[in-house]
């Protein structure tokens, strides 16, 4: 079964990002551009009232220092910062390696910055990362602090934010509804005959909105409200095992289960072959990110699958229209999703 939606939407307003300026700041401040220059560069100059009111200045109006050549940067970095919340699971592999691909292949470099799933370290990441002038910035997903939306906004770097949707991008966007997978998840479920649904889902923030919207298919079906065991991300086998074993605890009659990963989702095939448990004619099971294990283990795992390489593709082209002058007629694109139909549903 395969579910796309691969539309292009315009978004209702996206137009060129005004750039905060030294000027700005020491206007609103009350204080000449050389105490800014100095509350910034040399804080221990200037009497804390006024480093007091250039640094209220400078976090209402998103203002960040030019690092490079100290502002008077004549040409472009040909570098592209790419932050994503994990590098040791192979779900991002796919998309790093084809934005990479890509972006080479037009002369830029890509660094890589890991920020977790915490957002105080991509605020931490982005604040050094803007104040130098990389030619383009590639996010994972679209929730961020308001400081680090202000940093962005009056940046004027061009910006794409992949794996998660909005109809209202900081400036450019490829991903997809993450409500709308888990809402597709629990109708396959549903016409396979399974009733009794739970999910063992992460406590990041796209994996949640993909259990609310299973939760809220579930309750359109007239079914149950699914049982959910929540465990820390990144997930790993050994909680997608602890999270069956509970699960099965207070709900044996459980007959399907959505991870919010496939390592979750082989942590759950391992634990119910070694409770006896048959997949799928007992239990159904479905994982999401379809890695290279998803297709070789026993049962194969039916899975959901999200186009990395077209994510990082699409993404190096915006950037590097962007960077080069060009304008960006479709800067919003919904790549959709794919449920991929093995034996473990």
């Amino acid at each position: 079964m395969t579910t796309r939606n691969s539309a292009h939407l315009r978004p209702i307003a996206l137009g060129a990002r005004p750039v905060a300026t030294l000027r700005e700041v020491a206007k609103l401040a009350g204080v000449s551009m050389m105490s800014v220059s100095r509350a910034i560069n040399s804080p221990h100059q200037v009497s804390a009232a006024t480093l007091k009111l250039v640094t209220e200045a400078i976090s209402n109006l998103g203002y960040v220092p030019n690092l490079v050549a100290g502002g008077l940067r004549a040409s472009r970095s040909y570098l592209v910062v790419a932050l994503v919340p994990t590098t040791t699971g192979p779900l991002f592999g796919e998309m790093i390696h084809s934005l990479t691909e890509a972006l080479d292949a037009r002369g830029y470099q890509v660094m890589l910055g890991e920020i977790g799933y915490a957002r105080s370290r991509e605020d931490e990441l982005l604040r050094a990362i803007v104040g130098r002038r990389p030619d383009g910035i590639v996010l994972t997903g679209v929730m961020h602090s308001a400081e680090s939306r202000r940093m962005l906004l009056t940046s004027g770097i061009p910006i794409v934010e992949t794996w998660d949707f909005t109809r209202t991008p900081i400036d450019m966007l490829v991903g997809l509804s993450h409500e709308r997978l888990g809402a597709e998840v629990c109708r396959f479920l549903h016409t396979r005959g399974r009733r009794r649904l739970a999910l063992v889902s992460g406590d990041d923030e796209r994996a949640a909105r993909r259990k609310d919207g299973f939760v809220k298919a579930a309750k359109g079906l007239s079914l149950r409200s699914p049982v959910v065991h929540f465990g820390h991300s990144p997930t790993t086998h050994a909680e997608g095992r602890d999270g069956l074993a509970k699960l099965l605890v207070d709900h044996p009659e459980t007959d399907a289960v959505f991870c919010s990963s496939d390592m979750l989702a082989l942590g759950v095939l391992t634990e119910a072959r070694l409770r006896g448990i048959n997949v799928p004619e007992q239990l159904s099971v479905v994982g999401f990110g379809d890695i290279d294990f998803a297709e070789t283990v026993s049962p194969s795992l039916t899975t959901v699958r999200i186009d990395g390489t077209r994510i990082g593709q699409t993404a190096a082209q915006f950037i590097a229209d962007r960077a080069e002058g060009r304008i960006v007629e479709q800067p919003i694109v919904n790549i959709g999703f794919s449920i991929v139909q093995r034996e473990s549903a």
